[in-house]
């Protein structure tokens, strides 16, 4: 069950993580002045995080055989 917790912890981790991130987007979409290809890349980050916890979700649910 320590594996079980583990990714959890992760999954909790990453989602810190994407939660900053978005903090910083939008606080960059605010300024006019900021850079478009910083927030492109910021965006793009953000999205591989969300497709990690999407991952690590997964494996988590038992297989099921049908």
């Amino acid at each position: 069950m320590h594996r079980t917790r583990d990714i959890r912890e992760k999954i909790d981790t990453l989602k810190t993580q994407h939660r900053i991130l978005d903090d910083r987007i939008v606080a960059l979409e605010t300024d006019p002045t900021s850079d478009q290809l910083k927030i492109q890349r910021l965006k793009r980050q953000k999205l591989t995080l969300k497709d990690e916890i999407s991952r690590l979700k997964t494996s988590l649910l038992p297989d099921i055989i049908a």
